[in-house]
């Protein structure tokens, strides 16, 4: 199985910066997440990245431009299982918290599904921006953007999906801390506050 990072986003909401590359509890969120995929996978992970600079970020990581531009998320975990070619375990990079424990369950649960996914508390039951995908979704995932549905969960119904149940998901931590992802200023000090409750 390989790793795979998201980062392809333009983090509008961000001011175009880099989220992954923000620090929270001293360490950079991208390094955090290269760093629990490579001991869980044996190999560093892919860095699936449109901007500029993506090769700059960190040494030893190949980055992938999306094979589809302008497909928001869905587009970025079609390009991560195309560029896999087998299973991927993904995380967006702007989830500071993602354990490797987390990964790790995933990753063992996901044998018998096309998608395995974290049960969570959020509006949609499950979080799709870490998983497990195989490749089998690709085809599923290229018709769901032919449609112009870009929903990251547009495609599940043609597939069998597999979630982790919530009681599984705690045991990694608080699901809401687990999930807690960067779009401003004020959810990177409120990341940097809860890691510090955690520490």
């Amino acid at each position: 199985m390989r790793g795979a990072i998201l980062a392809g986003g333009h983090a509008t909401r961000y001011g175009g910066k880099p989220k992954g590359l923000e620090r929270v509890g001293g360490e950079r969120i991208l390094d955090r997440l290269v760093e629990a995929m490579t001991r869980l996978t044996g190999i560093a992970p892919l860095l699936i990245a449109n901007h500029r600079d993506a090769g700059t970020w960190r040494g030893g990581l190949t980055v992938v431009r999306d094979v589809r531009p302008d497909c928001g998320t869905l587009g970025g975990i079609l390009t991560a299982v195309a560029a896999a070619e087998g299973p991927v375990v993904l995380a967006a990079w702007d989830m500071p918290f993602v354990t490797e424990g987390l990964l790790e369950a995933l990753m063992e649960g996901s044998a018998n599904y096309d998608v395995f996914l974290p049960a969570s508390e959020g509006r949609r039951g499950m979080e799709p921006l870490c998983g497990v995908y195989q490749a089998s979704c690709k085809e599923p995932i290229e018709r769901a953007l032919d449609a112009e549905d870009y929903r990251a969960i547009a495609f599940h119904e043609h597939v069998r999906v597999g979630i982790l149940p919530i009681e599984a998901v705690r045991a990694c931590g608080d699901p809401a801390t687990l999930f807690f992802n960067i779009n401003s200023a004020g959810d990177l000090a409120e990341a940097e506050t809860r890691w510090q409750t955690l520490a």
